[in-house]
């Protein structure tokens, strides 16, 4: 098959582990398995046609699965409504409690009551860490200062050698 078939076709693989769940004593050739994967291939085209008709005459841009179950009843597949549903139901479930339970904070497994206490200790080493760099700032700008002052000190104390020099001369 060429790369644009393939991209059309449910995967191998899927089709293999699905048949040897259905049929765990059975040995399938790997003719069979194609068909069975042409089959479905074109099973899933006509429902997804039919579903996207449906779609269309209830003046709808998106397929819903109610109208996948339509396409199914009009294919003459009435008889796996029922079952679809269930799975329908089924996912429902599923997405709902992993949206229950997707959170990160659920996803830790930490009591959130922890995640508090950690986070104030967090924010208290930042402080302590904030004080100690603003301490050594300003002891840098008092030494800075400290350092003008002498300089200055020197500046004019010498100022006042030189001038007290020209005094004697």
């Amino acid at each position: 098959m060429c790369d644009a078939e393939d991209e059309l076709t449910i995967p191998r693989a899927s089709i293999n582990k699905m048949m040897k769940e259905m049929l765990p004593n059975v040995r399938v050739s790997n003719e069979a398995k194609e068909l069975v994967m042409n089959c479905c291939t074109e099973f899933v085209h006509v429902i997804a046609s039919r579903a996207n008709e449906v779609c269309n005459q209830n003046q709808k841009k998106t397929i819903m699965p109610d109208h996948v179950l339509g396409a199914l009843n009009e294919a003459g597949f009435g008889d796996f409504v029922n079952e679809a549903k269930e799975v329908l139901k089924g996912c429902k479930e599923m997405q709902a409690q992993r949206r229950k339970h997707s959170t990160r904070l659920e996803n830790l497994g930490i009591p959130e009551e922890e995640l508090l206490r950690q986070q104030q200790e967090l924010f208290a080493k930042a402080r302590e860490e904030q004080l100690q760099v603003e301490t050594q700032q300003w002891q840098q700008i008092q030494a800075e200062v400290q350092k003008k002052l002498e300089e200055e000190n020197r500046g004019s104390t010498s100022t006042a050698v030189v001038d007290e020099d020209d005094d004697y001369s």
